[in-house]
């Protein structure tokens, strides 16, 4: 009886290991899904209820609509009269106040992707939130402040890197971790369970 129990008992955590990382991948694709389609979605089923009698939702017309809106946008913004219009347009967003912050940030961040580039340059150690505390952090800028350099170091809060600290440190205070950048968030998000 014992090693029936064994048995199963080692088959369901086998299992667990194989299905919980496929239901969270499930689960974060559908979230994302329905996220995309549900943007345009709830218009698209709105517009279609003025044309249809039994209107229905169909899944997926909303990202469909959105990747055409996209292309469109970008085959506008790729002739004089387009660049044009984007030009005023943005400058007419740089005018209205809380707009203006929240359009600039957007743009700086799709600006980062467009140029390839990785915010993150490199992975580092810091002290941090105490001496004699190390914590893993990313360099992000380097910047002069009154005749000082400093090293901007976000450190990411655990197992969501998209939520931490910016923070300003002497390059002295800023050591090599020996992991890569990859590595480095790959620590964070497993909790540290992951290390390289």
């Amino acid at each position: 009886m014992e090693k029936i129990i064994r048995h199963f008992k080692g088959r369901f955590i086998t299992g667990l290991f194989v299905v919980v990382p496929l239901g969270i991948t499930i689960f974060i694709l559908k979230f994302l899904f329905n996220f995309a389609d549900g943007i345009l979605g709830t218009y698209l089923d709105s517009l279609l209820s003025v044309f249809l009698d039994n209107p229905y939702h169909i899944p997926g017309l909303g990202m469909l609509t959105g990747a055409i809106v996209i292309y469109f946008s970008g085959a506008l913004a790729t002739n004089v009269m387009g660049t044009r219009i984007i030009r005023w347009w943005d400058q007419l967003l740089s005018r209205i106040p809380v707009v203006k912050s929240i359009y600039g940030s957007s743009k700086q961040l799709t600006q980062v992707f467009k140029e390839g580039k990785s915010s993150y340059r490199r992975a580092v150690f810091v002290e941090w939130p105490r001496p004699g505390v190390r914590a893993v952090g990313f360099v992000t800028a380097e910047v002069e402040r009154q005749g000082e350099k400093l090293v901007v170091v976000y450190v990411p809060t655990m197992p969501n890197p998209t939520s931490g600290f910016a923070l300003f440190f002497k390059e002295a205070e800023v050591h090599d971790c020996g992991m890569t950048v990859e590595d480095a968030v790959k620590f964070v998000v497993s909790g540290g369970a992951v290390v390289q």
